[in-house]
């Protein structure tokens, strides 16, 4: 009987718990700290009496009444009451507990031949592949096809994926086929029944007597594989391309994992791409901005002629409408800005400084509205 303690508080329950809401805390704790799962550890081996002790007591509508009323004077054979003798004096079957708490979570192993645990010799995906490619600028604007080399693991050709010589297998005679052993334990709460992979044919269920020679009995052999694959319009810098079917081979007859492409885009000498726009420099001459001029722009699809408007600033930009990227999935085109600067001339010769300041000499003061907005900002700053 464990002393001085609240078996609601073992439990993990409140004092108003259904039964239900009990026998649930008790499969978990019993999941918990079984002995089987915590081979040696005494602290688990008392944890886990305890939590018998309680559920014993709890789950009995006339124990828990009388624990209830008097507390473990109640309940003590001690003391008069009687708890009764263990819940675990027959067969305990591990599988049991773990699958009654995991009731609904497919895929969750118990401790034995789950039908919720994958088999070992169930047909199983092969494992995703990756590589990488490397593409210019234009080439993700406008997409393209590029031919990738990678390294993945294949069906043998020889014995078909089975890994013995002409393909010839037989059913392992230690499990029956079934890839799984049970195993029964005695342990001082019962007769503890569990499952492991089996040793003889590593739970496939088959033995090979004859390994295939090509692929030293394992079924797969690693090659070097070459594929084309399309990159479509508007691909961007660091996403992955996923290829269906071409990643590593399955076990059992499984399909086929994922090639994983990683996509890397080099940078443009002149554009930057953002979004699914492009911006670009262009610089023009002191001349071409004051008078305006007829100039050359640069565009993924070639050159195209841009009238440059009198008294251009630098800084200023304009939009060449659907001269960007592609928009993945093929619905329209970003644009294209382009941002002016303005060259200054550097050794200029004596005639043209003679000719600069003349014209500085009958500029208008209108002309410069920015230095003026500028100048008269510092006037009201130092109340000048």
């Amino acid at each position: 009987m464990a002393e001085n303690k609240d078996y609601y508080e073992v439990m993990g329950v409140p004092r108003n718990a259904s039964e239900a809401e009990i026998k649930k805390a008790y499969r978990e704790l019993a999941k918990k700290y079984h002995p089987d799962l915590h081979p040696g550890d005494k602290n688990a081996e008392a944890k886990f009496k305890e939590v018998n002790e309680a559920y014993e007591v709890l789950s009995d509508k006339n124990k828990r009444a009388r624990y209830d009323q008097f507390g473990q004077a109640g309940v003590d054979p001690n003391f008069g009451g009687g708890a009764g003798g263990s819940p675990f004096t027959g067969n305990i079957n591990i599988d049991d507990i773990f699958n009654s708490v995991f009731d609904g979570f497919d895929g969750f192993g118990g401790f034995g031949g789950s039908t919720r645990r994958a088999a070992t010799n169930t047909p199983r995906r092969g494992s995703d592949s990756e590589s990488s490619v490397t593409i210019s600028f234009e080439e993700a604007a406008k997409g393209c096809v590029k031919t990738i080399s990678y390294e993945n693991v294949a069906a043998c050709r020889e014995c078909h994926g089975t890994g013995a010589k002409n393909g010839a297998t037989r059913t392992c005679p230690q499990c029956g086929g079934t890839g799984q052993v049970r195993i029964s334990q005695r342990t001082p709460f019962g007769v503890v029944q569990t499952s492991r992979t089996c040793d003889r044919c590593g739970g496939t269920g088959k033995v090979i007597d004859s390994p295939c020679p090509a692929c030293g009995g394992t079924g797969h052999v690693r090659q070097r594989k070459s594929i084309e694959i399309n990159i479509p319009a508007g691909i961007g810098d660091g996403q992955v391309l996923n290829v269906s079917g071409m990643g590593n081979a399955g076990t059992n007859g499984g399909h086929s994992g994922d090639l994983h492409v990683y996509v890397h885009v080099n940078p443009h000498p002149i554009f930057e791409r953002r979004g699914n726009d492009i911006w670009c420099e262009l610089p023009i001459t002191f001349t071409q901005a004051a008078l305006g001029a007829e100039v050359i722009v640069p565009t993924i699809d070639g050159r195209v002629e841009y009238e440059v408007h009198p008294g251009t600033q630098p800084g200023d930009i304009f939009k060449l409408r659907s001269k960007g990227i592609q928009k993945l999935g093929g619905r329209g085109r970003g644009d294209q800005y382009v941002r002016i600067t303005v060259e200054v001339p550097r050794n200029l010769s004596q005639k043209q400084k003679d000719l600069l300041k003349e014209f500085e000499s009958v500029g208008e003061e209108k002309n410069y509205q920015k230095r003026k907005s500028f100048f008269e900002k510092i006037k009201n700053m130092f109340g000048d």
